[in-house]
């Protein structure tokens, strides 16, 4: 079999890819960033900073795969070069997304004591409460710079969401030295240093790239139209049924694996910063295949307004042969390397032998996760919510929860037998999305 048959098109989706993927990992990296200064500073602080991220990566997901909502419209509306249509568009994923997150903010501001009723050790819990409530205030801005980020997906440019991260992702580097260290005139933090950065380096992003939006005449073109379009029901809703099913998925999975920090947790503060150090990791590499993912939506949603059946399907299998030798070579990297990674996030003998072994299992799952979330970004491009939605809660909660619970604590397989949980949700969910894709393209 010939691989990458259509080279323009493969030539098309790496001009894509390469920065979305960048901005993905980007995205990630802050939490990687946080998570090796709180090692290096001790494994109780490292646990705390995993600990106060379970719970608000929980709604901060939500959030996000809201944003996702608007980008096959956008494109849509590209496609057609409806300038007007597109600034609507903007405009009211704009309200809906500031408003979903402020109200997801003032339900984390209000939940900091569920951190003390989680079984987790008392002195983790005790030092993650105040990083927590630093954190939660990033909600928003994280919120603003992804409305932005799927605009420009949306309009076909992908380097503008790379500059902002790129640039907020040295901020974050920088005010973690200085603001733990007291470095640069800054005061010394501690701990608690690397909250502020994380918080001030999203603050940056979602500020700074609603200024590129209006400011850069490569993004600006909706702006003589922003303030003639009005807030309207109907976008508004024909956003939000795309938008909360795309939330659910995301949640559905995220919250799989934050109630795994949380068994985790009870297992002692070892295995919380093994869990967290492995997921770190998994969660760098998923986000090459989340980013594909993304650039699928922008494919598949761009052909069907063409209404050119030939170039979608040869995208569809083009992005899958890039996901399974990008998610492979991952695989082999993990399975070489399971020993050497974790030694990036601590030096504690006892976790980093507990880690690598949770590396294994991930590098397992890196192909089928890699999958599943190709997938879900192809149906999005359908404008397809319901089915992903449903198969998803069925793989995370109906399955992955329940198991990792009875082999963790009635196998007595601790850390390893809740990773084992999330593998076999991971395979049942790639199967489920990938049927229903293959199902999708046949009856086009």
């Amino acid at each position: 079999m010939k691989i990458f048959s259509n080279k323009a098109l493969l030539k098309d989706i790496l001009r894509l890819s390469v920065p979305v993927v960048l901005t993905q990992v980007g995205h990630i990296v802050v939490g990687i960033v946080d998570n090796i200064f709180l090692g290096r500073i001790g494994k109780t602080e490292q646990a705390a900073g995993i600990l106060a991220n379970n719970l608000y990566v929980l709604l901060l997901v939500f959030a996000i795969g809201v944003s996702y909502a608007s980008t096959p419209f956008i494109t849509n509306a590209k496609e057609n070069n409806n300038v007007k249509e597109q600034a609507n568009l903007f405009k009211n994923s704009l309200w809906l997304n500031m408003g979903i997150s402020v109200l997801l903010f003032l339900i984390l501001f209000f939940s900091s004591g569920a951190l003390r009723h989680m079984q987790q050790p008392q002195d983790v819990v005790n030092l993650s409460i105040p990083f927590y409530q630093v954190l939660i205030f990033s909600i928003i801005p994280v919120s603003l710079f992804f409305t932005c980020k799927q605009y420009c997906e949306g309009i076909g440019n992908t380097m503008a969401a790379l500059y902002i991260s790129a640039i907020g992702n040295l901020i974050n580097i920088i005010l973690n030295y200085a603001l733990i260290y007291g470095k640069l005139g800054l005061p010394e933090l501690g701990y608690m240093g690397s909250a502020y950065a994380s918080f001030i380096a999203r603050l940056f992003m979602g500020i700074g790239f609603m200024v590129l939006v209006f400011k850069s005449p490569v993004l600006n073109a909706i702006k003589p139209w922003f303030s003639k379009v009005s807030l309207n029901y109907t976008t508004i809703w024909k956003l939000a049924k795309i938008g909360l099913n795309s939330a659910m998925q995301f949640t559905f999975e995220v919250a799989a694996f934050a109630i795994a920090g949380l068994m985790a947790g009870k297992l002692g503060t070892e295995s919380i910063d093994a869990h967290g150090i492995a997921l770190s990791l998994a969660a760098f590499t998923y986000m090459f295949s989340s980013g594909l993912g993304s650039v699928s939506t922008m494919m598949v949603g761009k052909f069907l307004a063409q209404d050119d059946k030939t170039l979608l399907k040869q995208s569809v299998k083009t992005i899958f042969q890039l996901v399974i030798l990008i998610m492979g070579g991952f695989t082999i990297m993990f399975l070489l390397l399971n020993t050497v990674l974790p030694g990036f996030f601590t030096k504690e003998t006892d976790i980093l032998e507990l880690a690598s072994r949770l590396l294994i299992i991930a590098a397992l799952f890196q192909l089928f996760d890699g999958l599943q979330v190709t997938a879900i970004g192809m149906l999005r491009g359908f404008e397809e919510a319901t089915y992903p939605t449903i198969i998803t809660l069925i793989g995370y909660w109906g399955l992955a929860l329940p198991i990792a619970w009875y082999l963790a604590f009635k196998q007595g397989q601790g850390v390893m037998g809740i990773w084992s949980g999330l593998l076999i949700s991971l395979v049942f969910v790639a199967l489920g999305l990938l049927w229903r894709l293959r199902y999708r393209l046949k009856t086009l």
